[in-house]
């Protein structure tokens, strides 16, 4: 049964069998063509019109060529495919069909074309009939009418290149869109060429429909004896109307091309301001000569390509200007980092000098530790570019210094907020002591990390954070909590920016998830991990920059020290004097020695204290799990005095004088080592063994 959908024409359920009897009795023939299955159906008139049987007729609407000149049919399919395209109902035309005793007559089409709810056409239903009567007008006005809808086709040749071109943003776009077998048909051509000028040689970039370059032509001097050469050369079209003028003309290129059986060609320079850019040449099989409107519609399409051609070339140059600016920015290498593997990547999604301010970066520190940073500046351009890499630097700088994670995360804010700038960045800071594990995380308004486990499980960091930097100087909100966790070997700590996460159509949790689910089912090798994520997200597409960085530590080797922390304090800073007692306690947390934690913050703080009251210079400060017969944690305090500490007595209203004797009563072994010029007062405990 034929579908009745609102139409201009419908048929009946008996239909092809039994044709609409109005239209037999108008001598139609009625058709319908089904475009999802690309088969249609005639009715007996339409096999009479046609001049097929229909055991000649498979459905295949290919096959009714037998029948229509092939000058006839293109017109015909182009006109079909610009009416699908444009949205219209219906279209109608006159064609020639050359019946089986060679006799050409005039036939009439109408087609109503059927499209489902999204607008997308599914079939067209139509007539068909012989309008060769109506049509025995004088053979001047035949011509005439044939003429202006060859030069309706025409204009429309330039007016569909040229839309398809506006798309193109990459001088491969261009070639792609003149390559494409619907853009010949566009073009009229059977094939084409085409070359960019480059330093003072013609390059060919494209021949298609199929690749097959003449041997010699791949690239050549301006003043060979080709015809591309030669247009370049005069800036002149040059229109070939014979194969007898084309091998007269050029007999070193002409018998490499026989095979392409042809008969015209017309070769056009591309010029740009005056100056040619390339050339593009158009070869024909089934025509001979040009008409002067012809020659002016060819001339106008060549002057649309150039344009594109240029526009693109532009592009491509601004591109690379904005990624060599945005990887002159990022860091020109990771550093190695003992019992850490490393891997960074950066994904450009932007368009032309639209750069984004995404970054990541490694910065060794005091100690044998790590800081991890992960960023977006807001915006994409040039300024958010150059933002960023002030940013980094500022970043990189105030943590070697031996800030704390939350002092780094402040000073930074307050430099952007005081920077000639009206923008803000989102970041993450992870400051890692790989040989423990222990890792100190910060957020500013940055979206979470993740941490891959050795089962390739994947779960999220929720760490509380602060305002993106910037925002929190300008409110006064400059607190960043910061969050510990303790990364076991053979985990990974993955950070990245927002650009891997979203998606169009899904809010950040479920991107998130979905981040999740690649990780876990992706390779152990974070270097391998971090191109499959890369991967994905090139093939998503997007318009935001990717940067990511992933932070393994290794498995470690059975050794004496089961772990080692460090931070160094310097006089008269308050922070880091902070900072060292918040490093102290999450190590001893994260390293199983809660039932002794109150001995082992009080016992560290009092020898950092005695290190930045008797000596003139600053403190290092070390932890460390050692493993033997019991395991023990170590306390070092490291300072540039020779000066060996004493104990005093401290009388009963005494403030001062109690510290060695608090050492001795609550540390289990304590002891003083040289260390170059100065000394390292040291302390154990033993703590009970991990599960």
């Amino acid at each position: 049964m034929v579908d009745r959908g609102a139409s201009a024409l419908s048929l009946p359920d008996d239909w092809p069998a039994h044709p609409d009897p109005i239209l037999a009795l108008n001598r139609m023939g009625s058709f319908d063509w089904d475009l999802d299955t690309g088969q249609m159906l005639m009715d007996a008139r339409a096999h009479e019109v046609f001049d097929v049987r229909p055991d000649e007729f498979d459905g295949n609407p290919a096959t009714l060529g037998m029948r229509v000149p092939p000058g006839e049919g293109q017109r015909l399919d182009t006109m079909v495919s610009h009416a699908l395209k444009d949205g219209s109902e219906n279209y109608g035309a006159y064609f020639r069909i050359r019946r089986r005793d060679g006799t050409l007559r005039w036939t009439h089409t109408q087609g109503y074309i059927r499209r489902d709810e999204t607008g997308r056409p599914r079939r067209i239903i139509g007539i068909v009939r012989d309008a060769t009567d109506e049509l025995s007008e004088s053979a001047e006005r035949r011509e005439q009418a044939a003429q202006d809808e060859a030069r309706r086709q025409q204009t429309n040749v330039v007016q569909m290149t040229t839309a398809a071109l506006a798309h193109a943003r990459t001088v491969q776009d261009v070639i792609d869109v003149l390559e494409d077998t619907h853009g010949l048909t566009h073009l009229g051509a059977t094939s084409l060429v085409m070359g960019l000028v480059e330093a003072g040689r013609v390059r060919m970039v494209a021949t298609g429909p199929q690749a097959s370059y003449v041997p010699g032509t791949r690239v050549t001097r301006l003043d060979a004896k080709y015809p591309m050469n030669e247009v370049v050369r005069t800036l002149t079209p040059h229109f070939i109307e014979s194969p007898e003028e084309f091998a007269e003309s050029y007999p070193l290129l002409w018998p490499n091309i026989t095979d392409l059986k042809i008969t015209s060609a017309a070769y056009l320079p591309l010029i740009v301001q005056a100056r040619p850019i390339g050339a593009i040449g158009l070869l024909y099989n089934d025509r001979y000569g040009f008409t002067s409107e012809e020659r002016n519609v060819l001339v106008a399409l060549g002057s649309s390509i150039a344009q594109s051609l240029q526009r693109a070339m532009f592009y491509e140059q601004e591109k690379d200007l904005a990624q060599s600016l945005q990887q002159a920015m990022l860091p020109r290498s990771i550093p190695d980092v003992p019992e850490a593997d490393i891997a960074v990547r950066y994904r450009s999604a932007s368009f032309g000098r639209d750069i984004g301010g995404d970054w990541y970066d490694v910065i060794p520190l005091p100690g044998g530790r790590v800081g991890a940073v992960i960023g977006d500046v807001q915006g994409h351009d040039t300024h958010a570019a150059a933002v960023m890499g002030q940013l980094r630097i500022v970043l990189r700088a105030y943590a070697a210094e031996g800030h704390t994670p939350a002092t780094v995360m402040a000073r930074a804010s307050v430099f952007l907020h005081e920077l000639d700038t009206d923008r803000f960045a989102t970041c993450l800071y992870a400051e890692a002591d790989m040989s423990t594990g222990v890792v100190q995380v910060v957020r500013a308004g940055h979206i979470d990390s993740l941490v891959r486990q050795t089962d390739g499980s994947c779960r999220r960091l929720s760490v509380e954070g602060g305002l993106p930097l910037g925002l929190s100087a300008e409110f006064g909100r400059l607190e960043y909590p910061v969050d510990t966790v303790e990364l076991d070997p053979g985990q990974t700590l993955l950070l990245c920016t927002d650009g891997l996460v979203e998606q169009p159509g899904i809010d950040l949790d479920e991107g998130m998830h979905t981040l999740m689910e690649l990780i876990h089912t992706g390779p152990d090798d974070v270097s391998d991990l971090a191109d499959r994520l890369i991967d994905v997200a090139e093939a998503r597409g997007g318009e935001d920059d990717v940067a990511l960085l992933l932070l393994r530590r290794r498995g470690l080797a059975p050794q004496q020290s089961g772990g080692r922390l460090q931070q160094h304090v310097a006089p008269g800073d308050p922070e880091a004097l902070t900072g060292a007692r918040h490093m102290i306690a999450a190590a001893v947390r994260a390293w199983g020695a809660r039932e002794r934690a109150d001995e082992i913050e009080l016992v560290a703080d009092e020898l950092i204290t005695n290190a930045l009251m008797h000596t003139e210079g600053s403190a290092i400060v070390t932890l460390r799990v050692l493993t033997g017969p019991d395991r023990r944690l170590r306390v070092e305090v490291e300072d540039s005095s020779s000066a060996l500490p004493r104990r005093r007595e401290a009388g009963e209203s005494g403030v001062s004088g109690r510290g060695l004797l608090l050492v001795d009563r609550l540390a289990d072994v304590w002891g003083v080592e040289a260390r170059g010029r100065g000394k390292c007062v040291w302390c154990e405990f033993t703590v009970p063994e991990r599960d």
